[in-house]
């Protein structure tokens, strides 16, 4: 799914100002965009720009500001970007305005003559003219109490304080007073200052040991006030709790003597929990004023370190003190806590090397979690699968030119747009402050951005600026297993594309492998293996009139986009014979609602939009043209939740109506798959007496990243399902006949027992049907003494699953199934006909 690639960058962290000290940076922070991040050291700011990664704006604290409040410690911006809070070791937070300034040009090259020049091209996304961004200096807020953490929300500033132990918030101040003028106007929801007591609600523990808020973490993907999430350093509860509403401690003008207050009321569940020994419980009450009072009473290996939240997949991601990482459920609205999934590094013999656990950040797609240790960093699947990891090199490097020291240990990290790199921060050496901010490349598949058959057909793996298809299914048989046969094929996409629209959001191959579709912030491309070559728009205007929203298909030689285009959302269909032109486009289907997600199962296109309706059309080919011709539609309102977060969308027809059945009646007696959030689904049909549609919702298991069904096939493989769990690659033989698992007085929702479980040691990308072969990639770490740098890069991999689908039809006694379950492969098939012959 992810997998390192090439070798890391190295940026340097000199600050731009003359004369300024070289400091190890402290955090990372990045905008609410992620175009933008800025490194925090203990005396200054200095604001990046992601792509290209530059300095654009640098602010130094004044001794006496750092004499008065304290040095930096860590930072946060604001939703709107606009501002950035800085959290200091005093308890003071320091407010930081942005400005842009569009008018001025921060990088400008040198008058050369023409000839003197150097004319460099720009890579992918360095196409956009630099933003000029100042810094300025707005004010201080002074703290009561000891400071532990910031989180800045839309209208307000979210902390926690240690003594006394509450999270607290309080509203932006506004610029220039009561003045109409004012331009960050505070909301008529929220104009006080309101706390909650962590004490007074209960969030302590018998025996006086207290529990202190150490990190806010709200996830962005969420909705506003929707899920605050704590984390105690103590261990004590790690408390997850939704605040629908926060009412607040109103106080009144100074004018006015009484004050009247309102309980605030949290409602929440804990989500991560350890047993404290009986000795912590019973021991003295420390002094509130002791430093020491405050320090974890033992060492306990699952103290709560960070969290990370996944919303997408209704995930949260625990780091612990000891290193591991747990996973569990967000709760459900009935309060079922599922039981914590604690992931395992592989190949790490001494689990204590690992270190605590420092940072985490789910992938905008949340697909994957990057992790960072005092001592390493991994990369983890949603469902459990560790993609990637490092701690310390494999073999001897060469101690005094080695460059890549995060490969010892990571200190920060951030996922960039598009999740092709990951920013790491590693911890500075005593020979070296600077030079210590990397960046990861990565190869993702092309399944993370949109999961549609085709792309599940074929190993489909996306870059930065390029895109690899496996070509090992065109190829002879032995070629497909062989590991050191080069079967990847790179296809450079236009560097006139990806300077302007980086970075790649969809990418869809056609079902003959042969034809591929690229689209990034705007417009888009298609490419034919046949001849070679790109096709772009002439018109730029054109292509930055629309962006690609809901996905690409391919039907046959004609591109099929869900695009938004002047507030309008339409699908629409263009030739690969023709030029890419607002004038060539074969047909226009205007939708009232953003596409979600789109389906092709042979000429039906199925099209999910965010208003949770289903639409279905037949692609129907005419003498000129070709059109949509809608057959259908059928609302999900009340049996899918949340619209958005749809991730796979198709269905399986019945026999009898595939053969003798109208085509459009298909949508009301088709079986639909979908996977909502991490949950694979089947919606089953089922009429009213008054012919209404209703569905009845049956969930075959969770966490499921790759999917695929086979609509036609080898013997019992017909309409078999498969999904890939981060563990095994389960096998649902014959889907439209799967029985509802029965049901049991048990709080968590049981899975549906797959048919065959395949066991496998790396990442799946494809199942090559006609071969009997899974095909995926593992990744590999490269190391020399030569060279100062770490090298990564992913092998191929294959796995025979026909033995695994004999087995099953054995074991159930199922000996017609076995034999007629035949691979057109000639040694398979001679095999199948002397275990036929030997029966007989």
């Amino acid at each position: 799914m992810y997998f390192p690639t090439s070798a890391a960058r190295r940026l340097s962290s000199v600050p731009p100002v003359p004369g300024s000290p070289i400091e190890p940076i402290l955090c990372l922070a990045t905008s609410p965009r992620k175009t933008l991040f800025c490194s925090v050291t203990k005396h200054g700011l200095t604001l990046w720009r992601v792509r290209p990664s530059a300095v654009l704006a640098h602010l130094a604290r004044t001794p006496t500001s750092l004499q008065a409040h304290g040095e930096n410690v860590y930072a946060e911006w604001s939703p709107d970007g606009q501002r950035i809070v800085i959290q200091t070791t005093a308890s003071y937070l320091v407010l930081v305005t942005v400005e842009y300034s569009p008018e001025e040009i921060p990088y400008q090259s040198p008058p050369l003559a023409p000839s003197a020049q150097r004319h460099f091209l720009p890579g992918p996304g360095e196409g956009l003219p630099f933003q000029s961004i100042s810094l300025h200096f707005e004010g201080v807020i002074r703290i009561e109490g000891h400071l532990l953490s910031v989180s800045p929300r839309a209208n307000y500033i979210l902390f926690s304080t240690r003594s006394p132990p509450a999270i607290q918030r309080i509203p932006w101040p506004q610029l220039g007073g009561d003045d109409e003028g004012s331009t960050r106007p505070v909301s008529q929801d929220f104009k006080y200052y309101d706390t909650l007591d962590l004490e007074r609600r209960g969030i302590t523990v018998a025996g006086g040991y207290r529990c202190d808020c150490d990190q806010i973490s709200v996830s962005r993907q969420l909705i506003e006030n929707d899920l605050p999430s704590q984390k105690e350093p103590n261990g004590i509860e790690h408390e997850a709790a939704r605040a629908e509403r926060f009412p607040h401690h109103e106080h009144i003008d100074s004018s006015d003597t009484t004050v009247s207050e309102v309980a605030i009321q949290w409602q929440g569940t804990c989500i991560h929990n350890i047993e404290v020994p009986r000795w912590v419980q019973k021991r003295r009450q420390p002094d509130p004023e002791d430093p020491s009072a405050y320090e974890p009473a033992y060492n306990e290996p699952r103290r709560a370190e960070v969290i990370a939240i996944n919303a997408k997949f209704s995930l949260v991601a625990t780091g612990t003190h000891g290193g591991t990482v747990e996973y569990a459920n967000l709760p459900s609205q009935a309060g079922v806590l599922p039981k914590p999934q604690v992931l395992q590094i592989p190949n790490l013999y001494n689990r204590e090397k690992a270190g605590a656990v420092r940072m985490m950040e789910w992938s905008s797609d949340g697909y994957v979690l990057a992790v960072g240790w005092e001592n390493g960093w991994a990369v983890w699947s949603v469902g459990g699968r560790c993609l990637a990891w490092s701690f310390g090199v494999e073999y001897d490097v060469d101690e005094e030119r080695f460059q890549d020291t995060f490969m010892y240990g990571v200190r920060d990290l951030f996922w960039a747009p598009g999740n092709f790199e990951l920013f790491v921060l590693s911890d500075s050496t005593p020979s070296s402050s600077d030079g210590h901010l990397f960046v990861i490349p990565f190869a993702k598949s092309a399944t993370t951005g949109q999961h549609v058959p085709d792309n599940t057909q074929y190993a489909f793996l996306q870059m930065d600026d390029r895109v690899l298809i496996y070509r090992g299914a065109d190829q002879p048989d032995m070629s497909v297993i062989n590991p050191e046969s080069d079967v990847w094929q790179r296809i450079k996409i236009p560097q006139d594309y990806l300077a302007t629209n980086w970075p790649i959001r969809y990418s869809a191959v056609s079902a003959d492998g042969r034809l591929i579709a690229i689209a990034g912030r705007r417009g888009l491309v298609h490419y034919s293996s046949s001849s070679g070559r790109w096709k772009l728009f002439a018109d730029e205007l054109q292509e930055q009139a629309f962006t690609v929203r809901g996905g690409l298909l391919w039907f046959h030689h004609v591109l099929i986009a869900a695009v938004e285009a002047s507030k309008s959302y339409q699908i629409r269909l263009y030739s690969r014979d023709l030029e890419l032109s607002n004038q060539n486009v074969l047909h226009r289907e205007i939708l009232t609602s953003p596409v979600v997600i789109l389906s092709l199962v042979d000429n039906s296109l199925l099209v999910y939009t965010a208003d949770n309706t289903l639409f279905h059309y037949l692609i129907t080919p005419t003498e000129d043209t070709i059109k949509l011709h809608l057959c259908g539609s059928i609302s999900f309102e009340g049996v899918v939740v949340a619209p958005t977060a749809v991730r796979v969308l198709s269905w399986m027809i019945p026999a009898a109506q595939k053969q003798l059945g109208d085509p459009m009646e298909d949508l009301s007696v088709a079986t639909v798959l979908m996977i909502v959030g991490g949950k694979l689904v089947l919606l089953r049909p089922r009429k009213t007496r008054s012919q209404e549609v209703n569905y009845d919702m049956q969930i075959l298991a969770d966490r499921i990243e790759f999917c695929w069904i086979h609509l036609r096939g080898i013997g019992t493989l017909e309409n078999s399902l498969w999904g890939y769990d981060g563990q095994n690659l389960r096998v649902w033989l014959n889907a439209l006949s799967i029985e509802s698992s029965p049901r049991q007085e048990v709080d968590e929702p049981q899975d549906v027992e797959a048919s065959v479980k395949i066991p496998l040691d790396f990442y799946p990308l494809s199942v090559l049907m006609d071969k009997g072969i899974i095909i995926g990639a593992e990744h590999e770490t490269a190391t020399r003494m030569s060279l100062p740098f770490v090298m990564f890069r992913h092998v191929t991999s294959s796995h025979l699953f026909i033995h695994h689908i004999l087995a099953f039809h054995l074991e159930n006694e199922q000996m017609k199934e076995a034999v007629s379950f035949r691979i057109p492969l000639p040694e398979l098939g001679l095999l199948c006909t002397r275990f036929r012959d030997s029966l007989a």
